[in-house]
């Protein structure tokens, strides 16, 4: 039971991170955030899918659920940080950005390991 809660709050994540890449791509477009709000949709919209595919993947990827986690934390570390730059003028904490992309590329590449590692029996 504990797979099935988990996939449904990873599906909504990712649907929120999407739904929030669509609309932070309409803000950079029309209310002058290109520099700080591009950026954000862009990682948004890159992860998004990924997340949903890793939920979808359920247990037949190592590490995925770790990785999907992951994803989720970084890009809400990065694109929240460039989004309250925007808005707010300052960053969530220092270093919330670069943390969020190294938790990122950390991800990614738990989930090419986990591709790896034998198959659970």
């Amino acid at each position: 039971m504990a797979t099935v809660a988990m996939n449904r709050w990873t599906i909504f994540t990712a649907g929120l991170i999407g739904a929030a890449g669509v609309g932070l791509a309409a803000a950079a477009s029309h209310a002058g955030g290109e520099a700080l709000l591009r950026p954000a949709s862009m990682i948004c919209l890159a992860h998004a899918p990924a997340i949903l595919a890793l939920s979808l993947a359920g247990g037949t990827l190592r590490l995925s659920a770790l990785a999907a986690l992951g994803m989720m934390l970084g890009t809400l570390l990065f694109a929240g940080d460039l989004v309250a730059r925007h808005f707010i003028g300052s960053g969530l904490f220092p270093m919330a950005a670069p943390t969020g992309g190294l938790t990122l590329i950390g991800s990614w590449l738990l989930l090419a390991a986990g591709a790896l590692l034998p198959r659970r029996s």
